[in-house]
């Protein structure tokens, strides 16, 4: 099995509801996401993919929410735009570009400080 990670970052605002009362206000994060995508075989090329095309992929994702106020987006209408979710949406966003076979994305982790991360993992 093979695992390939890229690194890659947005800032955005955001709100979230029912949670600790200062990050019920208004406020901003730098996110770093890094993305993993694992898969059991080489190409020809003796790559699992190739890197310019998942930077591609990520990066069409990262527009989305880059200098966004997440609550208005439409991905979170319905949830709080949380660092969970956030990596959440990424995951399956990212999936839904990868058309590789044999390739999948196994997990992606938002950070939202230096010190503080979620990761969404597929089973």
């Amino acid at each position: 099995m093979y695992e390939l990670k890229v690194r890659t970052h947005f800032a955005a605002a955001h709100q979230l509801k029912l949670v600790a009362l200062k990050c019920e206000n208004l406020h901003g994060h730098n996110w770093k996401i890094e993305v993993y995508l694992k898969g059991r075989e080489l190409n020809d090329a003796g790559v699992l993919m190739d890197f310019g095309e998942i930077k591609a992929a990520v990066n069409g994702i990262m527009n989305e929410l880059d200098h966004k106020y997440l609550n208005e987006l439409e991905c979170f209408k319905s949830r709080n735009p949380s660092s969970e979710n956030i990596a959440n949406y990424i995951a399956h966003a990212l999936q839904e570009k990868i058309n590789t076979t044999g390739v999948k994305v196994s997990r992606v982790t938002a950070w939202e400080s230096d010190d503080a991360c979620a990761t969404y993992f597929f089973d």
